[in-house]
């Protein structure tokens, strides 16, 4: 189980990452598109200010599991710096088990009907000429927050095997060190 999560987390960010490359690339070349036609030609388009809005909710909701998955979010460590590794990892898996799961959970859940919704009416931007697909765009939040959860376990289980080793995992021969009774 360990194992198909490690994997698993690494799929997970291997794809966010793809998702915000692109979404950054649109996201650039889609500015860049609205000042030089604005400026340079004095025409704008709505589906390139709608793109380069889509382009930035993606690339921002898909930063979250990124940024778990580098260990590079923000930590209060006013009183756990003074700490024990070992208790460290307990506070990882007590935020993970009574913040960070439950949250993502809850967004995922509460966020259903609103995505089902939009799916069935394939939902569209509402300015006039705007870009269709909006519904495909809600997507993200839910999806990204699954990776949420997903970066979440798989850092718990990184900082736990850091501290304990390496886990034991049903069918593992057993150590050198251990005597074999149990």
């Amino acid at each position: 189980m360990v194992r198909f999560l490690q994997h698993a987390s690494r799929v997970a960010d291997r794809f966010a990452r793809a998702v915000c490359m692109l979404a950054g690339i649109m996201l650039v070349a889609s500015v860049l598109g609205i000042v030089v036609l604005r400026y340079g030609f004095g025409v704008g388009f709505i589906e390139l200010q709608n793109l380069a809005s889509y382009a930035f909710a993606v690339f921002m909701i898909f930063a979250l599991p990124v940024c778990m998955a580098q260990d590079g979010h923000v930590r209060v460590e006013v009183l756990s710096e003074r700490l024990s590794p070992r208790y460290r990892v307990w506070s990882e898996g007590l935020a993970l088990v009574l913040l960070l799961i439950p949250l993502f959970a809850l967004t995922i859940i509460s966020y259903w009907p609103n995505l089902s919704y939009s799916w069935a009416i394939r939902e569209r931007a509402l300015e006039t000429g705007g870009l269709p697909g909006i519904f495909l765009i809600k997507t993200a939040l839910p999806l990204a927050a699954f990776l949420m959860i997903i970066q979440g376990i798989a850092a718990f289980l990184r900082r736990r095997e850091a501290e304990y080793g390496a886990p034991p995992l049903p069918g593992d021969p057993p150590s050198p060190t251990s005597s074999g009774t149990g």
